[in-house]
């Protein structure tokens, strides 16, 4: 891919380009973006440090010699590397929420975050009751920042194995002005936690099966294996926060876990469960809701 390239001169030669460039090269999209089109205007428009809701404004713009040297990179590196966008931007974003991220963190994507800004309504009925949360793999620590946000008056305790994740959600964390509601624990899944209990546990694990992760795209190899491997069906944390939760629930507290397409062995493995499955914008069984005496009832 050409550095400076200065047949390419607007936006829009960029844009075309980009697009072409990408579907030739077999890219593969779900970092944020389904399509090469979507990425390609993203990635465009965060290098040139315009709006990202401004792209019609700009089309026709010619772009310097410096500014087609910074986007030809860009560009390269996505495409050579196959680095996911959010890698080479630095940041991620669930809804109108911006979050940082490097390759310490998956790129945050999640079904569960398209569900709280309803307060988990009817499951919660009254989000303002809601004073302890529990968000298990918190990652990036995103979806313990959105439940910041959909239950105002929590406590959120998020948990993650890793290290290296915990520092960047530290980050977040601060970004949002949370220090004081956040608090970040080193854990595997339930085993370090303090001894309380919670309204509401959040959890999006790692769930990706062992077949899975041998035939992952490039693009998901630079994201830490350990927030991705589930096991061999894909199920090994989840059986484990199954059967654990309702030691750290609360009477009437709840249990939610985004499972990806693991629905038909996730009930095979508790026939007796009554699981509640969440509809989204995309999915309707990825994310499964269970109240703390169901999971006693359904052992």
């Amino acid at each position: 891919m050409p550095a400076a390239a200065p047949e390419l001169e607007t936006l829009r030669d960029w844009l075309r380009y980009a697009v072409s460039r990408f579907s030739r090269a077999g890219l593969a999209f779900g970092h944020g973006f389904a399509t090469a089109w979507d990425e390609a205007i993203y990635l465009l428009l965060h290098t040139l440090h315009l709006p990202h809701d401004r792209l019609d404004a700009f089309l026709d713009a010619r772009l310097t010699a410096g500014e087609r040297a910074e986007v030809g990179a860009v560009l390269a590196r996505r495409v050579d590397e196959r680095i996911p966008a959010a890698y080479l931007t630095g940041e991620a974003w669930l809804g109108a929420f911006r979050f940082h991220v490097d390759p310490r963190v998956i790129v945050p994507r999640s079904f569960v975050a398209e569900l709280l800004p309803d307060g988990l309504a009817p499951y919660v009925p009254d989000p303002d009751a809601v004073q302890n949360v529990l968000d298990l793999c918190t990652g990036s620590g995103c979806l313990a920042i959105l439940l910041a946000h959909a239950f105002p008056k929590a406590d959120i305790d998020a948990a993650d194995l890793s290290s290296d994740a915990l520092a960047v959600a530290q980050r977040n964390v601060a970004d949002y002005g949370l220090d004081g509601r956040v608090n970040l624990i080193r854990s595997d899944l339930f085993a370090n936690l303090p001894a309380k209990s919670y309204d509401l546990i959040v959890s999006n694990p790692p769930y990706v099966s062992a077949l899975a992760m041998a035939s992952l795209p490039p693009e998901y190899r630079h994201e830490p294996q350990l927030a991705l491997a589930g096991g061999d069906d894909g199920l090994d944390a989840v059986r484990t926060i199954v059967a654990q939760a309702p030691r750290f629930l609360n009477q009437g507290g709840v249990l939610l876990v985004e499972i990806g397409h693991h629905r038909n062995a996730l009930e095979a493995a508790f026939p007796r469960m009554a699981f509640v499955w969440l509809e989204t914008a995309s999915s309707d069984e990825s994310v499964f809701l269970l109240t703390r005496e169901s999971l006693i009832h359904g052992r």
